[in-house]
């Protein structure tokens, strides 16, 4: 893994994947649990599906920021 390079995740956009994929909430859903309007909901969403993708394309760790 020291080799590996580093995709950092904040929180926000890991609880963005957690509500809409693994509990599969709709957006509205979403935005309401976490206290935003369903655009921002949507940029989190968006900015985290992004940075997985790299990761699991490129080849690259996933880091998880414990404040953002």
């Amino acid at each position: 893994m020291k080799t590996l390079k580093v995709i950092e995740l904040t929180l926000e956009e890991m609880e963005a994947l957690r509500l809409k994929n693994v509990k599969g909430l709709n957006q509205i859903e979403c935005a309401k649990k976490m206290k935003t309007s369903t655009s921002t909901f949507q940029r989190i969403l968006n900015s985290a599906q992004k940075k997985v993708s790299e990761a699991l394309t490129a080849g690259k760790a996933i880091s998880i920021l414990k404040d953002s």
